[in-house]
């Protein structure tokens, strides 16, 4: 072990080329780094928990086909309905079903989807319901 006593009690030379850090900037000189830049957010997709598609039975794709038929015969009107639908997730396999509320634009039969007047567009085979009876409150 090392005896420090010729030096412990010697006055200490401040520089006079440089200011004095202060204690933030001091400690900022310590403080932890990431070293696997992003694994904390692959780590945090990983966890994220996404659906999975519903596939409809024969009878729940008649009643469906039925709704998109009401529409199509009265497309003129821009039917106001409530469609339940698949949204893919971005990012992994899976997604959410969500509900939205709109005007019916066009269903275009070749490309099978049906537009929103709001811009949306929802592919047919996505759709899990469709409410007719919309009520403004």
């Amino acid at each position: 072990m090392k005896n420090y006593d010729d030096i412990i009690n010697l006055p200490y030379n401040k520089s006079k080329r440089h200011n004095w850090m202060s204690m933030d900037a001091r400690a900022g000189q310590f403080s932890p780094f990431a070293a696997l830049t992003g694994y904390s957010d692959s780590v945090s997709e990983t966890g994220r928990i996404v659906g999975n598609r519903i596939e409809l039975d024969e009878e729940e794709k008649v009643i469906l086909n039925r709704k998109l038929n009401i529409i199509k015969s009265n497309i003129k009107n821009k039917p106001e309905v409530m469609i339940t639908y698949f949204l893919p997730d971005e990012r992994k396999e899976g997604g959410e079903y969500i509900t939205v509320l709109g005007n019916v634009k066009k269903i275009d039969d070749l490309n099978i989807y049906l537009e929103l007047t709001i811009g949306t567009k929802i592919l047919i085979n996505d759709i899990l319901d469709i409410d007719l009876e919309t009520k403004k409150e």
